[in-house]
């Protein structure tokens, strides 16, 4: 039986176990989104996961979706960065950047000025936060034809920036109503040219921009996260029917590549539409959690992992408490638990001082 604690190779990708962090907002750069020394000792103080995710990190500052996100737009963000991955790495750890563009949830207001872009000019239909409070996410612009070669060569400059930095690899963000998962559902992405209508055509730019990145930097070193049916943020996917032709688009569209992983997030970790996922699925490791509703402990963890739904399975809120999560659920030791008002509050607490095992 496969355990939790077994490693395994996920392309390129070495994972010293199969408990990997999923990408957290957690909003502790600046205004300059440069990683600081809070984020050097954040992530490798859980440098023992099986693979360390980044917070979503933007390639421009016109994707950026939140303040205090750190970016990877610039040689100065890409340098610290290297602190990031240099820290991980004197601790043994593999590190992954998420790169993420926010697409309609971003807000001029954070976006240094500039109005959010989005495959068709449908707001959200929700708040988004801004230095000033809460707001309606806007309008956004309707990327053109030539806008797309942009925003892909903006995916693709990220990557490689981050690979020279020292990162391992990159999480492409599919998923969470952001700009990549926008394009795949027929309630945000209303085109009528070749990147909508049909489910294939929905997929098309997705599939794009993962084959860009992996043409840069190597198959081996990237991985997608989706999230099928999450509904977030206006990203409504309420067909099943539909759901199923534009995934498999997406998979088929991929087929070959042989990237590093795939990382699904769904309500059901038991359920048919992530069994079929993972049989069609053709690259490397399949990782998965259940999503924000319910919590990833120990026991579905295991249970994720030794009853064969994936590879691998993919933590949150327990990694912001616990930083040594892997070694307390290896030796059975109690957990901390979370202080979520600290989660976006900025600065140390809440984000750096939770207590390892053994110590007070």
């Amino acid at each position: 039986m496969t355990e939790l604690f077994d490693p395994i190779d996920a392309g390129d990708l070495h994972l010293r176990n199969r408990v990997t962090i999923g990408a957290m907002t957690r909003q502790r750069a600046g205004e300059d989104g440069v990683p600081n020394d809070l984020l050097v000792e954040y992530y490798s103080q859980r440098a023992s996961a099986g693979l360390v995710v980044t917070e979503g990190t933007f390639p421009s500052f016109r994707s950026r979706g939140y303040m205090g996100a750190a970016g990877i737009a610039d040689d100065e963000q890409a340098a610290g960065w290297r602190r990031v991955a240099d820290a991980v790495h004197a601790r043994g750890g593999t590190l992954v950047m998420q790169v993420m563009h926010a697409g309609r949830m971003a807000h001029p207001a954070v976006a240094r000025g500039q109005e959010p872009e989005a495959p068709s000019a449908v707001a959200a239909g929700v708040m988004v936060h801004t230095p000033e409070g809460k707001a309606d996410a806007p309008v956004p612009h309707a990327l053109t034809t030539e806008d797309l070669a942009r925003v892909r060569d903006e995916f693709v400059a990220a990557a490689r920036r981050a690979v020279d930095a020292g990162v391992d690899g990159v999480e492409l963000h599919g998923a969470n109503g952001y700009l990549l998962h926008e394009f795949l559902s027929p309630v945000s992405n209303t085109r009528t040219d070749e990147y909508g209508g049909s489910p294939r055509n929905r997929a098309r730019f997705v599939v794009e921009v993962v084959r860009a990145v992996a043409a840069a930097i190597g198959a081996g070193r990237v991985g997608l996260r989706i999230s099928p049916e999450h509904n977030i943020q206006g990203v409504l996917e309420l067909d099943r029917t539909d759901v199923l032709a534009t995934y498999d688009a997406l998979l088929d569209g991929l087929r070959g590549l042989g990237t590093a992983y795939l990382s699904v997030l769904h309500a059901d970790i038991d359920g048919d539409l992530v069994r079929h996922l993972r049989e069609n699925y053709d690259g490397g490791a399949f990782l998965l959690n259940s999503g924000f509703s319910n919590v990833t402990d120990h026991e579905q963890a295991r249970h994720i992992v030794a009853d064969g739904l994936a590879d691998a399975v993919t933590v949150g809120r327990a990694f912001i408490a616990n930083p040594d999560l892997v070694e307390r659920w290896r030796d059975s030791l109690g957990e901390n638990v979370p202080d979520m008002t600290t989660f976006y509050i900025g600065g140390a607490r809440g984000y750096t001082d939770y207590a390892f095992a053994g110590t007070h």
